[in-house]
């Protein structure tokens, strides 16, 4: 896919090699991931991109990390974009990240394989 194709904030899921992955462009910083929740095994790329809230005082609520979250949209379950690490739910592991690399002003994923 052209890289110029995908600006901060976008996300395409692509088929690489037996699998889709969702490539998202994260404040400028592009990733991908595989579009499989570790719960359930739905896609997960089609959910919602956000930040999320910071361990924070009673009563008040501390935002960050906008854009950089990806949530299940079956479950809500969340995840860091960057790492795949899971934010919020019980799932017991991340989902798979993979690098990124532009050649020639396009962008492809390595996946294992």
């Amino acid at each position: 896919m052209p890289a110029a194709e995908l600006m901060p904030g976008d996300r395409r899921v692509v088929r690489a090699g037996t699998f889709d992955v969702g490539v998202f462009n994260v404040n400028g910083r592009v990733v991908a991931v595989q579009d499989l929740c570790p719960h359930e095994r739905v896609p997960i790329c089609g959910g919602r991109v956000d930040g999320t809230t910071l361990p924070s005082s009673y009563g008040r609520f501390e935002w960050a990390r906008d854009g950089e979250i990806l949530a299940c949209p079956w479950h809500g379950w969340e995840f860091d974009l960057r790492t795949g690490a899971v934010l919020r739910g019980p799932a017991d592991r991340p989902i798979a990240v993979f690098p990124v690399a532009e050649r020639d002003g396009r962008l492809e994923v390595e996946v294992p394989g």
